[in-house]
């Protein structure tokens, strides 16, 4: 097994990108193995490495067909709706609470009364 070579941080050689930088490009790794990495240090901790992949090894993109169009809107669609009050929060629900804020949070919730007029006059 051979060891992967390093680069310091930003002096990387031409034809190596990271997969955000792929990804901007319109590329995928496309079942390659890391090629290369970058180090960038720091001090009292340990360097922060990024993987860097070839270029020129690199796929296109697969196209959003309309089935993955209708997949994500219903996953994101299930991240935004309640499991207690089962209702579309306009949101999308922390973790941490696991339910929309008015269900998380009863007592702070706010009349449905008419809006204040906050003593002004017409």
């Amino acid at each position: 097994m051979a060891a992967l070579p390093v680069y310091r941080w930003r002096l990387a050689p031409d034809g190596y990108a990271t997969r955000r930088q792929l990804r901007a490009a319109g590329l995928r790794p496309g079942g390659q193995d890391v090629a290369a990495q970058l180090e960038r240090p720091r001090r009292r901790r340990e360097p922060l490495v990024a993987y860097l992949y070839r270029v020129d090894r690199a796929k296109p993109m697969r196209p959003m067909t309309p089935a993955r169009w209708a997949a994500l809107a219903k996953a994101n669609a299930a991240r935004r709706t309640c499991p207690k009050c089962r209702r579309d929060a306009g949101y999308v629900i922390p973790p941490s609470l696991g339910m929309c804020t008015p269900c998380a949070f009863p007592d702070d919730a706010v009349p449905a009364g008419p809006p204040a007029a906050h003593g002004l006059r017409a």
